[in-house]
């Protein structure tokens, strides 16, 4: 076996023995993590799209003001032939 796959394997399994360690601290077994993956994966996607929802007005509020004020720029520069 090539020294990098050794290496990369001992890693992951040194890796994986810590996260197993600090898991088993907090009282989580295998089964109940992988019970409640689909609602973690699911909890994940729904902040995500509070904090995106969140943005975007401020986005768009935003570029009510900004966006005007960049065509006028724009087209100033366009007209003096920059």
């Amino acid at each position: 076996m090539p020294s990098s796959i050794r290496d990369t394997l001992i890693k992951i399994v040194l890796f994986s023995f810590v996260i197993g360690l600090l898991l088993s601290f907090f009282d989580i077994d295998p089964a109940q993590l992988l019970k409640n993956f689909g609602a973690t994966a699911e909890k994940i996607f729904e902040i995500v799209a509070d904090i995106i929802e969140w943005g975007v007005k401020y986005v768009l509020l935003g570029a009510v003001v900004v966006v005007p004020i960049w065509l006028v720029i724009f087209a100033i520069g366009k007209l003096r032939g920059k």
